[in-house]
C-alpha cells in the first residue's frame, strides 16, 4: 500500500542490529504474520502528515492509484486487505483519521471502518493519543459511539473505548459513566488472539502475553484506573475498593499506580 514511502524511514538499527531489532518486535508485540518494517512513531507521524496534506501513489489492488490527499489514500486502506497491510500502515491510516478536516460523523464513520482493524496496543494507543478533535467534538455523540465498543468480544474494541476514554473522558461530567461502564464489562466474554505464556517467549511475535486473556484489556482498564486516580483520587479508590474487578486486574492496577511519578505516593485502594 504505501510501504514504499515508509521505507524511507526504517531505523538504521532496526536494519543493522538483530538485538535492537528483536526489542523493537518485542515492545511491539505484534501478531504473528503483520509485518513491521521498523519506522519509530514520530516518522510514521510524519509519513501521514505528508500524506494528508499532498496525498501519495498507493498501490491498491495490484493497481498504482494517485491518492490527491488523506482522503483518497484512507478510501484505498479501506479496501485493502487489512491482514496484508504493515504495523506502520495501520499506524498511518489511524493518524490520517484524527488529521481529517471534516463533520464529526464523517469522522465516525471512518474510524467505524477502522477500528476493527486494530489487532495490537500501539496501534490503539497511538491513535486514542492523537485523537485531540474528541476535546472539541460533541461528546454525547463519541460516548454513544464507544458503546458497542466496549460491549465487543474483540479484544482492541474494547481496548480502544478503554483508552479513547481514558484520554477525553476523565473529566467531571464523564467520570462517572466511565466507571459504570467499566463495572459492566465482562472479560470472560472478550476474545483475544493472544495467548498467556509462562516466560519470555523465545521469538518476538509469538502472539504471547504473560497475564490472563484478555491481557490488553484488563490492562487497559489497570491503565484507566491509576490516571483516574491522579485526578479523582477518593473516588478511584472508592470505586475499585467496591467493585468486582477481577483480582488480577485490581493488581495490574496498584502496579500501574506504583510506576507513575504523578501516583507512586498516592494509596491505590
Amino acid at each position: 500500500m504505501i510501504k514504499e514511502i515508509l521505507n524511507r524511514f526504517v531505523a538504521e538499527r532496526f536494519l543493522t542490529d538483530a538485538r535492537y531489532r528483536e526489542g523493537h518486535l518485542r515492545v511491539i508485540n505484534a501478531l504473528p504474520g503483520r509485518v513491521v518494517l521498523g519506522v519509530h512513531v514520530p516518522d510514521v507521524k510524519r509519513v501521514a502528515k505528508e500524506i494528508s496534506l499532498k496525498g501519495c501513489v498507493v498501490c491498491c489492488n495490484g493497481e498504482s492509484v494517485v491518492c490527491g490527499n488523506g482522503s483518497d489514500v484512507i478510501r484505498c486502506l479501506e479496501q485493502a486487505d487489512s491482514a496484508m497491510l504493515a504495523y506502520e500502515e495501520t499506524l498511518v491510516w489511524g493518524l490520517l483519521i484524527n488529521g481529517e478536516k471534516c463533520s464529526l460523523d464523517h469522522r465516525l464513520q471512518l474510524l467505524a471502518c477502522y477500528v476493527p482493524v486494530m489487532d495490537n496496543w500501539a496501534v490503539c494507543d497511538t491513535f486514542c493519543a492523537n485523537a485531540k478533535w474528541v476535546s472539541r467534538a460533541d461528546k454525547n455523540m463519541v460516548w454513544e459511539f464507544l458503546q458497542p465498543f466496549f460491549s465487543s468480544q474483540r479484544e482492541f474494541e474494547v481496548r480502544f473505548a478503554l483508552v479513547l476514554s481514558m484520554c477525553y473522558f476523565l473529566t467531571d461530567d464523564w467520570v462517572g459513566q466511565v466507571f459504570d461502564r467499566i463495572k459492566r464489562l465482562d472479560f470472560e466474554r472478550v476474545k483475544s488472539d493472544y495467548r498467556t505464556a509462562k516466560g519470555k517467549p523465545p521469538v518476538p511475535q509469538a502472539g504471547m502475553v504473560s497475564g490472563a486473556e484478555p491481557y490488553y484489556v484488563r490492562m487497559g482498564v489497570a491503565w484507566l484506573l491509576a490516571t483516574a486516580l491522579a485526578k479523582y483520587s477518593d473516588l478511584t479508590r472508592s470505586f475499585v475498593r467496591s467493585s468486582s474487578l477481577p483480582a488480577d486486574v485490581i493488581k495490574l492496577y496498584v502496579r500501574k499506580v506504583r510506576e507513575s511519578f504523578r501516583t507512586r505516593d498516592v494509596a491505590p485502594l
